[in-house]
């Protein structure tokens, strides 16, 4: 096969696009951590942050972090990676169409990445986009070709993510090895069906609404603009528009319909990860794994459901409130039975605390920390306080980005002799994790006592206020500059993770074909016949040996270092 279409190659193209992501939106989000705490602060060669500045970097930021980082790496890049091997495929079902989706979606951060340098810069308006604001150049400045800039981006990157998913369900539905039946399959292959089939429903939406907010823009209709807004005193709606009806509810319907089932887009890998870590490495069967296998799909069913406990502030009738205060609710459940599932497969088991379980136990305490707050947001009357505040700054951070970057780096952590053929440094990785953890709590917790205090999110200054708004904020300042310290931090931890994969790259000291005692299909040995045999992690009762899922041989035992 042509090396440009084989899937490993994808799968670092995609690691290389959201590698970049990651870096340029942290280094946003740090100038956003600095401005918050230390706003006359004169950054080198730019000066002091203006308004629209800051809006524009929290739009950026929101953008690069959710769509290229947190969708791109754990469902395109590892799925490419690992998935074929996983399921005993020597390839994915179309490759040409897999290339044409990661050079797309390179091509949609570049196009994201020209907004900073057109005139009126990057829009302002949120990863969110809310009409009328983003209708209209009136609005601000980045809201002209900047804003046009980032609707190409997201409807080229929804268009390649849909291909990249139709892919992947393929290549699971058809291309699994002999013997890999549906009750074999990995649970983060589930996680990665699951998470697919959520894409392709989820991005089909949000192109439709990216092609409608288009049209408002620029072709006089009005699905998202009542016909007597005015914006700065003048009428968005222009004299030769075909007037209607719009409302700016029918985008929060269409984007939070593909919003809220992104955030488990980004965060079922991880969960699907943390299961086979955590039995592997507890040298155990996973806890209830048909269980597991029926939560992962039932997440994924009620998560295209609860769309609308993001619109509670945004004037849903009551009972439409209560409908979707239920069903996020519900969620809860099979959440709380996977949590259930790690603790039980983790408990008393004498683990090996490497740095890939550190990650999937890090995984499930972030999980925990920023779950706690969903049952809170997802009551009406408690989310029309804190809606608009750090609060849910917090819970969104801890839920999924920060779950879904631990995730991420347990990917890293574990496959990396799979695709290396060498071991990240245990040292390294160990202080890397300590350290991520202790500054990723000390980051986002405290956010939880500004929101409850009532610090609103997206202003631009917390000081220099009038009236009581001053006081509230001067109060919080302390805890905002104790929460820009701590971002700052870290960021500076991740430089061990970078210093660490250099150093190990340059080093390579072998690690054999299994150092972690894997049973599933992506460690067995070369020229191994392909063939699964049983499920995986079939671990014996006193944890001393294992059946690998590729071999009909008797227990291997394990190997301790």
């Amino acid at each position: 096969m042509n090396r440009w279409l084989h899937h490993r190659f994808v799968g670092f193209g995609y690691l290389a696009i959201a590698a970049v992501a990651v870096v340029v939106g942290t280094f946003l989000s740090l100038v956003m951590r600095i401005h918050l705490a230390w706003p006359e602060y004169v950054f080198p060669v730019h000066g002091i942050i203006k308004p629209e500045e800051y809006l524009a970097l929290v739009t950026m930021h929101g953008t690069m972090m959710l769509f290229f980082v947190m969708t791109v790496a754990p469902l395109s890049a590892f799925s490419n990676l690992i998935l074929p091997a996983q399921i005993g495929a020597t390839r994915m079902s179309f490759p040409r169409l897999n290339l044409f989706a990661m050079l797309l979606t390179g091509f949609s951060f570049l196009v994201l990445c020209a907004a900073f340098v057109v005139p009126g810069g990057a829009p302002i308006g949120g990863w969110t986009a809310y009409p009328p604001l983003s209708v209209s150049a009136l609005a601000g400045p980045g809201q002209g070709l900047g804003m046009d800039l980032w609707l190409a981006s997201i409807a080229l990157f929804g268009i390649a993510s849909t291909a990249g998913a139709v892919n992947t369900l393929t290549t699971i539905v058809k291309r699994r090895c002999p013997g890999m039946s549906w009750t074999r399959l990995p649970l983060t292959v589930w996680a990665w069906l699951t998470a697919n089939m959520l894409a392709v429903i989820a991005f089909s939406v949000l192109l439709a609404a990216l092609v409608l907010l288009f049209c408002d823009r620029h072709l006089d209709t009005t699905f998202f603009i009542p016909t007597t807004d005015l914006i700065n005193g003048v009428q968005v709606v222009s004299p030769g528009a075909h007037r209607g009806s719009g409302s700016p509810l029918l985008w929060l319907h269409l984007f939070w319909f593909f919003g809220h089932p992104e955030v488990y887009i980004a965060i079922l890998p991880g969960m699907g990860l943390t299961s086979m870590v955590l039995a592997n490495f507890a040298h155990r069967r996973v806890f209830g794994y048909r269980i597991m296998i029926a939560t992962t799909v039932l997440i994924g069913m009620l998560g295209i459901l609860v769309w609308g406990h993001h619109m509670f502030v945004a004037g849903l009738n009551p009972f439409a409130g209560a409908l979707f205060s239920v069903s996020s609710l519900a969620i809860a459940l099979p959440s709380s039975a996977k949590v259930l599932s790690w603790l039980a497969t983790s408990w008393r088991s004498r683990m090996r605390l490497d740095t890939p379980a550190l990650f999937a136990l890090g995984f499930v305490s972030l999980f925990i920390a920023g779950g706690l707050t969903g049952p809170i947001l997802a009551q009406p009357i408690l989310d029309e306080f804190l809606h608009n505040t750090f609060f849910v700054v917090a819970h969104f951070h801890l839920i999924m980005a920060l779950a879904g970057v631990f995730g991420l780096f347990c990917a890293t952590y574990y496959w990396f002799p799979l695709l290396f053929g060498t071991k990240l440094n245990e040292g390294l990785g160990k202080w890397h994790f300590w350290l991520t953890i202790l500054f990723a709590y000390s980051t986002f917790l405290p956010m939880h006592l500004t929101g409850i205090a009532g610090e609103p999110r997206h202003y631009a200054q917390l000081n220099g206020m009038a009236g009581p708004a001053a006081t509230l904020l001067a109060a919080t300042l302390p805890l905002q500059r104790h929460v820009s310290s701590s971002a700052i931090a870290l960021a500076t931890a991740q430089l061990l993770f970078l210093f660490n994969l250099i150093w190990t790259l340059k080093r390579r000291i072998p690690a054999g074909t299994n150092p972690w005692n894997a049973t599933t299909m992506e460690w067995a040995p070369p020229l191994t016949p392909v063939r699964t045999f049983r499920g995986p992690c079939e671990y014996s009762d006193d944890g001393q040996s294992f059946r690998p899922q590729w071999s009909e041989d008797a227990l291997q035992s394990i190997e301790r270092e």
